[in-house]
């Protein structure tokens, strides 16, 4: 009878896995293949070997382990220091160390040496697949380590070659990638453990936020100790502070895998228990792998690409991919997340969401996922605005966890608020963004915690110029402001005000040397370079999207804005103050497309290709600069299909050539947007249809194809210098 029982057990289990697969099948040819293999998540692992000092120079930061879509967990080797080992969190292309707690790693044999810092611990990685959701590598080359993730949790399966008798896995709970100043890790049974450490800081920007961690394993340990610096404590159940950690010694001769969860909370122990208990409660690491690919293949089948290269499939598959990694849901399963005023709260409605790098992100990530998946965006948006209420009022720049970093410059989240509401994202309450937009553009001394929202507003608002980059980034929030309380209130008194205020970058122009500048606050002109934040004037000069028009005519006309430009691309990859074109770095991401408010927009087609050519790659090291949260991906994917959103909340497309013959985008409306005719062997459009209907304009608003709808492209080897220049874009000016 025993037997019987445990041979229907068998069966039924038999039964159940072949049901999920079944289920994973179906949904792979419902949305046409498994998009998850298609990811390279080495892409962008690696810089281009500028050094040390100057990592940030054509450098993806990116990460190559295991991720969900907007989820809160990363399991993965950091950018920073990958020798340590397998963290829980980290952002993908932030630039900063950051993060990177409770590493992981399994090495061969007892734990002999204490791993101290983990920084000696030489893993040498030889990666055996880098996919979205699964990453599997080889330790020391004894160690077979494969992991996933759910949404909140992390899982690995470890196994040693035939050889191996024993197997140590160490994990650091005083460590990650910046200082740790206060961490605890206890062993509360045989292969589980639990602590907590606090997150360091980004960029110079401290945080008191702790991160809580609960951990367990399939097996049960010959062994189990602490560590505190370079001593071992062999059996003890606890160890705190800096350069600390646990360590379980398995016996692994059996050739029997070692499983390894965990889960995190930003909240509480509970929390992460309840995370653990709700999303992860098993220990099949096949059926957690096969969800997080399911998941995966939901998002990036949102759009569907076929007859391009092989190599830019997968680029576009991983910039896509990238897009939907950050921002993070930062509550637990019970809806509790820690506030901005460092208070736990509880989300009503909806996903909580952290990782905020605003002033990359307004520019193309915001108005993608705003596209593909409105929900999560309105949560995203609510988020913010739950954010800027419970820490003084006025929108953050830059959020991580809980703190508002003040990293960057400029208004940028009342940008990416007025994208999010252009572009179908409207689930959020837009009174209250309005306010809260209109009180960071109007009340100087409006802050989010210790950091203002516009410094030097009062300067700004009285005399009407200022630090020059900083002042373009300002000009372009308050037209995006005035435009969402046209959209949102058909506000238009409101809307003419602020674009008078946004008009206000033609007081930065000088005309004795046709370039914009810096003014000292008696209205004198400063130096040339002066003021310019990780940029020079040349790439600035360009940051007026919204009056394009005004720009090229108050600077000389359309002929010496083609020359400024054409000098301008002459070399593709800029690093900080050099004066060409940086593909890795925001400023300049729109500055292609500028072509077509010059009537030259063959020029755009040929120079968005160079860039797709020449500065990205399918290689570790493919990408031209910091992915930033998912900015330089959802540029990537813009520029592959042949559309790019140039205005600030203005809902529509600057037009360029796109690299495959068949693209359907799945839209947040329901609809499906087709794009046929594209070629990356061909550059230049010779014809373009919507529906059916010539266009002869690099210029298509968002209300046409938001309905779904059939672009058709006829590209040629041959630039047409006159396709496209008989329709005008879009340019905003007081008249």
């Amino acid at each position: 009878m025993i037997l019987k029982i445990k041979s229907t057990q068998v069966r039924l289990m038999i039964v159940f896995l072949f049901c999920i697969q079944c289920k994973q099948l179906l949904a792979q040819k419902s949305s046409g293949g498994n998009y998850a293999e298609k990811v390279n998540t080495l892409i962008g692992s690696k810089g281009k070997g500028h050094g040390i000092q100057e990592r940030y120079l054509e450098a993806g930061y990116t990460f190559p382990g295991a991720m969900y879509p907007f989820g809160m967990v990363q399991f993965t080797p950091t950018f920073f220091t990958e020798e340590k080992g397998f963290v829980v969190n980290q952002l993908s292309g932030a630039g900063c160390e950051h993060l990177g707690n409770f590493p992981m790693l399994p090495l061969p044999g007892a734990l002999k040496t204490s791993p101290d810092s983990m920084l000696h611990l030489d893993p040498q990685y030889q990666v055996k697949s880098a996919v979205a959701g699964y990453y599997q590598v080889k330790v020391k080359a004894k160690i077979d380590c494969e992991l996933t993730v759910t949404k909140r949790t992390g899982m690995a399966r470890m196994r040693g070659l035939a050889s191996e008798k024993k197997m140590t896995v160490v994990i650091g709970s005083g460590i990650n990638s910046t200082t740790i100043t206060d961490a605890q890790i206890k062993i509360t049974g045989p292969g589980k453990c639990e602590g907590y450490a606090n997150t360091g800081s980004f960029c110079g920007s401290p945080s008191t936020l702790k991160v809580y961690f609960v951990a367990a394993f399939d097996a049960r340990p010959t062994a189990s100790g602490t560590w505190k610096d370079k001593v071992i404590q062999a059996s003890s159940t606890s160890a705190t502070g800096e350069n600390s950690g646990a360590y379980f010694t398995f016996d692994i001769s059996s050739g029997k895998p070692v499983g390894y969860k965990f889960a995190i909370s930003y909240v509480s122990l509970e929390n992460a228990r309840q995370n653990l208990a709700a999303e992860n409660p098993g220990w099949s690491f096949d059926q957690v792998k096969q969800e997080a690919t399911a998941a995966w293949n939901k998002y990036l089948g949102k759009i569907e690409v076929s007859g391009g290269k092989t190599d830019q499939v997968t680029q576009f598959y991983t910039h896509l991919y990238h897009s939907f990694g950050h921002p993070n849901v930062f509550n637990d399963v019970n809806g509790e997340y820690s506030g901005a005023d460092h208070q736990v709260h509880k989300v009503e409605k909806g996903d909580y969401y952290t990782s905020f790098s605003n002033w990359d992100t307004y520019r193309t990530q915001g108005q993608l996922i705003s596209m593909l998946a409105p929900k999560e965006m309105s949560d995203m948006v609510a988020s913010q605005l739950a954010f800027a209420e419970q820490s003084g009022g006025g929108f953050a720049r830059w959020i991580m966890g809980d703190t508002e970093t003040g990293i960057m410059q400029g208004d940028p989240t009342a940008i990416l608020v007025a994208n999010a509401y252009a572009f179908g994202a409207r689930d959020f309450d837009s009174k209250k963004a309005l306010a809260i937009m209109r009180r960071g553009a109007e009340v100087p001394g409006t802050k989010s915690q210790n950091i203002l929202t516009r410094p030097y507003l009062e300067q700004y608002l009285k005399k009407g110029y200022m630090h020059a980059s900083m002042m373009l980034e300002y000009t372009s929030a308050d037209f995006a402001i005035g435009r969402f309380a046209l959209e949102a209130f058909n506000d238009s008194t409101l809307w003419r005000s602020y674009l008078k205020r946004a008009q206000a970058w033609k007081n930065l122009y000088n005309p004795s040397t046709g370039w914009l500048q810096s003014r000292n606050e008696d209205g004198s002109w400063k130096k040339y370079d002066e003021d310019w934040r990780e940029a020079s004037y040349k790439n600035y000069f360009w940051m007026v999207p919204y009056n394009l028009d005004g720009l090229v005519e108050l600077s000389g006309g359309k002929a010496k804005a083609e020359q400024r430009l054409d000098e301008f691309f002459s070399k593709l990859n800029a690093s900080y103050n050099q004066e060409w074109f940086a593909a890795g770095n925001e400023p300049d991401f729109q500055v292609p497309w500028v072509y077509n408010w010059v009537r030259a927009p063959y020029k755009t087609q040929e120079t968005v290709w160079r860039i797709l050519n020449e500065q990205y790659s399918n290689r570790d090291n493919g990408l031209p600069g910091n992915d930033d949260l998912g900015a330089m991906g959802a540029w990537y994917v813009f520029a592959g299909v042949g559309l790019y959103p140039m205005v600030p909340g203005v809902a529509g497309f600057s037009v360029n050539s796109p690299i495959f013959s068949s693209i359907h985008i799945h839209l947040g409306t329901g609809k499906t947007l087709v794009i046929r005719g594209g070629d990356a062997g061909k550059k230049y459009i010779k014809a373009l249809k919507l529906n059916g209907a010539a266009l002869d304009g690099t210029w298509i608003p968002w209300s046409d194809i938001r309905n779904g709808g059939a672009l058709e492209f006829t590209l040629d080897a041959v630039a047409d210098k006159n396709w496209g220049t008989k329709g005008v874009p879009p340019s905003y000016d007081n008249d």
